[in-house]
């Protein structure tokens, strides 16, 4: 099992430092905001969002008609038979009737689909923000994963020579049993972080393959580095604040509060009764006396019994329900931008300690002890410990940029913040 999982990290490492460093010849490579773009565009939540514009634009056209009931229309005929002459004559009738909402329905029902629509919109709005947030943060999951590789290399190269010039070092009898020892078991965790890295960069390319909508074998090379996308921070705290009073999600709720309080008001007016006016035209009588009659018909019916209770009751709870949500998410949204904005400064304070001391310390030490080697003032293994601390440090820091990158696309997506704030 060792061999396969070896020829994977190799072959997975040395493509992508290739493709990575040198692009490849025609070789695509994915940018962070084309990997948006495909999310967004082939995103299931996006496309059932408006999916659902259908449902809510019919609701919409059957507000906006003039009168919420349609017309009835009837024909009536009767024959009468006089049994004693045995003579007859035949009465016909035609008519139609309105029935007609006179406590205001129809324009709460126009409030609630135009509120219904808003919220669609601004939940397809939610969604999409949701669809590139994803695909960025698989993004820089693939760019951490990629120079995780690019270190782990580094790694196995390093200690791999040391463990050979340690190996016949001991057999030229200069060096211990325990220094070759030392020295070959961080050449093999050297490789085994190797191969580790490189099964997680290729779940990374999975994950972001699958949020982009493409096959894992077509998704091109992901462009950049964590590095370069580190950039000052365009807002502060009471910017995003005021921007998560907007947000889609919040706009989405308020709509349906608003069009659940018209749907309340629908019902609160069900309890009026319709007025119905209906106009009839017709003749009767015998045939050599027929009678041309136009009746005009209004009803009312007496509200005693049914009040509709339980549809105010449900519009009632509906409104509470969503009112309830709105002040729940406000509040916790809040809470959150607060909570990700401390864990942002200080991952960017991590980010800045390692760049500006750590790194470059680390890098020093390995020029001097490389010279210290040569003037044999120190041994190999003291050398292996500073090549570890060295690559130690790279590590923490592109772990750190990993962590500050995820939590400031989750930043921007808790606040409502421009994506367009995480790009190039």
């Amino acid at each position: 099992m060792r061999f396969p999982l070896l020829g994977l990290a190799f072959f997975l490492a040395a493509t992508t430092t290739h493709t990575f460093a040198q692009g490849g010849p025609n070789t695509a490579r994915l940018t962070l905001v084309e990997a948006m773009r495909l999310a967004e565009s082939a995103n299931p939540a996006v496309r059932s969002r408006r999916a659902q514009l259908a449902a809510a634009e019919g609701y919409r056209k059957e507000a906006d008609a003039v009168l919420f009931n349609n017309p009835e229309l009837s024909l009536l005929q009767t024959r009468r038979q006089n049994e004693v002459t045995d003579s007859g004559n035949t009465a016909w009738s035609v008519g139609v009737a309105q029935t007609v909402e006179i406590a205001g329905q129809q324009s709460k029902r126009r409030a609630a689909a135009a509120a219904g629509m808003a919220a669609i919109g601004a939940e397809t709005d939610a969604a999409r923000r949701q669809a590139r947030a994803d695909a960025a943060l698989r993004f820089f999951a693939v760019l951490a994963a990629q120079h995780r590789v690019q270190l782990e290399q580094r790694s196995a190269s390093l200690f791999g020579d040391s463990a050979r010039a340690v190996a016949k070092r001991k057999a030229a009898g200069e060096d211990t049993r325990l220094d070759a020892n030392v020295a070959m078991i961080e050449a093999e965790r050297a490789q085994n972080s190797l191969e580790s890295a490189s099964e997680v960069l290729l779940a990374a390319r999975n994950e972001l393959a699958t949020v982009v909508q493409l096959p894992p074998s077509t998704l091109p090379e992901v462009d950049g580095n964590l590095a370069t996308y580190a950039k000052v921070l365009p807002y502060n705290l009471e910017q995003l604040l005021a921007s998560a009073r907007t947000l889609p999600k919040q706009r989405a709720l308020l709509a349906r509060e608003d069009a659940a309080r018209a749907k309340l008001g629908v019902e609160q007016a069900s309890r009026y009764p319709d007025l119905t006016v209906g106009l009839q035209v017709g003749r009767e009588g015998a045939n050599d006396a027929r009678e041309r009659l136009t009746t005009l018909s209004v009803s009312l019916p007496l509200p005693l019994f049914k009040r509709n209770a339980a549809g105010i009751g449900q519009a009632l709870s509906d409104v509470a329900q969503v009112e309830i949500e709105r002040v729940s998410f406000a509040r916790d949204t809040e809470a959150r931008v607060r909570q990700l904005w401390s864990r942002l400064a200080s991952q960017r304070d991590r980010v800045q300690r390692l760049q500006r001391l750590v790194v470059p310390a680390s890098a020093d030490n390995q020029q001097l002890s490389q010279k210290s080697l040569q003037a044999g003032q120190i041994g190999l293994l003291d050398q292996l410990i500073v090549n570890r601390q060295a690559l130690d440090a790279e590590r923490d820091l592109n772990d750190v940029l990993a962590e500050m990158h995820a939590t400031q696309i989750e930043l921007e997506t808790a606040a409502g913040w421009p994506m367009e704030g995480t790009t190039q």
